[in-house]
């Protein structure tokens, strides 16, 4: 029997059970690929996490790893493991969240500060605890190989030898005082360059390559983490736009003879070390080293090799952009033997890259000649997999539509490539180590995600978490009012199309008027308009009589470069007008009251919540609310801020054009402020600066601070308070009544 509508309170959208169902993250195969293992959160608490196994042969499934018996107390995270948590976005995560394989029977599990060695067997797993110390062991793993764990303790690197039980000190010790650390990645690699790590591991675990990460001539900007009963001064190294970069330098250690090389990597004119970026670190199978670096101002990406033992240095080719490179992960070495007799030899890496305007599969040889893999316009989004017995690359991408991520495979030597994965769907894929099959998460609007093991065929072998939408299901009590979006497209000022979503309450009458949330990013590297299951909060909204629109303005992501580049040098401005022409079509449907327009958005999104109230016609909107929003861009990281604005010194009209502080007289819309005050992404005082300014001038404006939190507000109590806090705001200003339903 279907389920009668119910009401979706604040407190029930945040609640355990999720009402998007239950979700596996951290997907991988083990080595041999008789495997599947993922953490998935209990079922009465959401955010805590375990590891469980799929056995692929007997499609049983069963918990590898409980949690809370390794750690029934939740552990003091360090600074760097905060860190490192919220720059991958996990900072809200408990339990495991974290794990790596080493071989097909051994896995190492890193928990409150410790580590924990898995090895399966026949029977049940057995766990030994490697570590059991009073410091905090971040970014472990298994060597390829599995002899070692290797883990950063106080800015060293460390291993323990597994057989023997020893643990070994890999890098010199870390010296605090002079602001040199061993084997991270400092602040703008992990934030901005999605390299999270500081050491590599060769595949044979003969050597480890690790950085020394020199910090001492980067700025401290004293953080206030203001906490609900305490205040602690953080001196954070953060190289604002314009100031110097940490040096990063690379070593190998011989892990058979102890012996420590020095990699130079750096190119002799690009300037000082403080203007060069260590970007990838990456073995090839037989054992050499490839160096992928790019120059401060982000228009070339070199490729070294450098060959064992003597890691002499060898050019693999370069890659070179008017605006900016987009650095990519993909990476994947083969060996020559692998590939037919006809194909170019010898090939060895297959990569991305958006010399044609769009990302594109390409292989490599040694002496970095390419051979185009993939033509067309539209975006690869990642290679996943080589399949040496049929010569098939295997990657996602959005070929058949930007809304749609799939699976497809093409030959190496090129041509059409075929789509695997169902349509009408968006997808995300991780591959078997043989690519001979693949775990599928896909959703719909209408369907929340499925996580699925399938053949390379496309076909389903059997579901991991089927998350059907039944009876039994968290979500089943509120799909009687399930809204699903319509998609389209509105021209930009070049003729571009700039895709929309727009979300209508339920029982919608067009003979009606509606007020409208328009909910923005509008940064690069995101989209936000995507044919995919959305935040469960979007029905909220929608329940709640609010129309819900989004636009993916010029600048985001998966629409080639001609898209992207148009933001060169001057941020706020065109991605306005494109979110305008939004604003405007929706004035001109006769279901929207054009008195009742809103705009939010959180970090790029606050930005361009600010930018576009201050940049629109007064009237335009009837209110706006702004998270943890960058106010001036001299305000933030290097690595990010210069790949699309240069520096302030060679750009300061661009800086200046791109701040909100030269249009704040133009304020009339009632504004809402949000920030935590331990951000350390977008520090707080860009927020501080900005409410300093308008009380200067007059202005009023509504503010929401949270003690402790960083730049993601954690916590189900935490977001059930922001989105109360957002709701109020909108009533008052979009609605006659100020009634928020679940609270008191």
């Amino acid at each position: 029997m279907p389920h009668p509508p119910a009401d979706l309170t604040l407190e029930r959208l945040y609640a355990s059970p999720s009402l998007s169902g239950p979700a596996p993250r951290g997907v991988k195969f083990s080595p041999d690929g008789q495997r599947v293992t993922f953490l998935k959160g209990r079922t009465g608490e959401q955010d805590r996490l375990d590891l469980w196994q799929f056995d692929v042969a007997s499609g049983a499934q069963s918990l590898l790893v409980d949690s809370q018996l390794l750690q029934p107390v939740d552990a003091e995270l360090s600074e760097a493991e905060k860190a490192l948590r919220e720059r991958k976005r996990i900072a809200g995560a408990k339990g495991i969240v974290d794990y790596s394989w080493g071989t097909a029977e051994t896995l190492l599990v890193p928990l409150g500060g410790d580590l924990f060695f898995v090895t399966l067997g026949a029977g049940e797993p057995t766990v030994r605890q490697l570590t059991d110390n009073d410091s905090f062991e971040t970014d472990a793993k298994l060597s390829p190989g599995g002899r070692y764990a290797s883990f950063v303790r106080d800015g060293a690197l460390h291993a323990i030898d597994l057989t023997s039980g020893e643990e070994i000190r890999l890098s010199p010790g870390a010296e605090p005082d002079r602001a040199v650390s061993y084997g991270v990645a400092e602040f703008v690699a992990q934030e901005e360059m999605h390299r999270f790590t500081g050491y590599w591991w060769s595949p044979d675990d003969r050597y480890v390559a690790y950085t020394r990460v020199d910090e001492s001539m980067v700025d401290i900007i004293p953080r206030f983490d203001i906490e609900a009963d305490k205040v602690t001064v953080i001196a954070q190294r953060y190289p604002r736009a314009g100031r110097p970069n940490a040096v990063v330098d690379l070593f190998v250690r011989d892990m058979e003879t102890g012996e420590t090389a020095g990699i130079k990597w750096r190119k002799g004119d690009w300037g000082p070390a403080t203007d060069q970026y260590l970007a990838r670190v990456n073995w090839l199978p037989d054992g050499d080293l490839v160096v992928q670096c790019v120059n401060r101002s982000q228009t070339r990406l070199s490729r070294t090799l450098f060959h064992a033992p003597v890691w002499k240095a060898a050019a693999m080719g370069e890659e070179t952009q008017a605006c900016w490179i987009n650095l990519s992960s993909d990476f994947l070495g083969f060996a020559p033997e692998a590939h037919g007799a006809d194909s170019m030899q010898p090939v060895h890496v297959l990569t991305t890259t958006e010399a044609s305007g769009y990302r594109h599969v390409t292989c490599l040889n040694r002496q970095g000649q390419a051979h185009p893999v993939t033509r067309g316009d539209w975006a690869v989004d990642a290679v996943l997999a080589f399949r040496a017995s049929d010569s098939l690359v295997m990657f996602t991408g959005f070929r058949d539509t930007p809304l749609e991520r799939h699976l497809y495979a093409v030959s190496i030597d090129g041509g059409e490539p075929t789509r695997i994965t169902a349509p009408g769907r968006t997808w995300g894929i991780v591959m078997s180590p043989d690519g001979q099959s693949f775990v599928g998460t896909s959703s719909s609007p209408g369907q929340p995600p499925q996580v699925g093991l399938y053949r390379a065929d496309g076909s389903l072998i059997a579901w991991i978490e089927e998350n059907a939408l039944d009876e039994t299901h968290a979500y089943a009590p509120f799909l009687a009012e399930h809204a699903v979006p319509e998609f389209g497209t509105l021209p930009a000022e070049d003729g571009q199309d700039l895709y929309y979503s727009i979300l209508k309450p339920p029982g919608f009458d067009a003979g009606k008027q509606y007020p409208v949330i328009v909910e923005v990013y509008g940064g690069p590297g995101v989209q936000t308009v995507v044919n995919e299951w959305g935040r469960v909060s979007d029905q909220f909204y929608a329940r709640g009589g609010y129309i819900l629109f989004r636009l993916d303005n010029r600048g985001s992501a998966n629409r080639g470069k001609a898209f992207e580049d148009v933001i060169h040098r001057r941020t706020g401005g065109p991605e306005v007008r494109d979110q305008m022409v939004g604003v405007d079509w929706l004035k001109s449907q006769p279901f929207v009251d054009a008195s009742r327009i809103a705009i939010q958005g959180w970090s790029y999104g606050g930005y361009m919540t600010l930018m576009t109230i201050l940049q629109a016609p007064k009237g335009t909107f009837a209110a706006a609310a702004a998270g943890a929003p960058v106010t001036d861009y001299r305000l933030y990281d290097t690595f990010y801020t210069e790949r699309y604005l240069d520096t302030p010194q060679d750009n300061p009209d661009g800086y200046e054009a791109g701040s909100v502080f030269p249009y704040i007289d133009r304020l009339t819309t009632p504004l809402l402020l949000m920030h935590g005050m331990a951000d350390d992404n977008v520090t707080f005082d860009n927020t501080t600066r900005l409410m300093a300014a308008l009380q200067d001038k007059g202005k009023l404006f509504e503010l929401m601070t949270y003690p402790g939190q960083r730049h993601g507000i954690r916590g189900e109590k935490l977001q059930v308070h922001l989105m109360k806090t957002r709701m109020a705001f909108l009533e008052r200003h979009l609605k006659q009544s100020a009634i928020i339903k679940g609270s008191p």
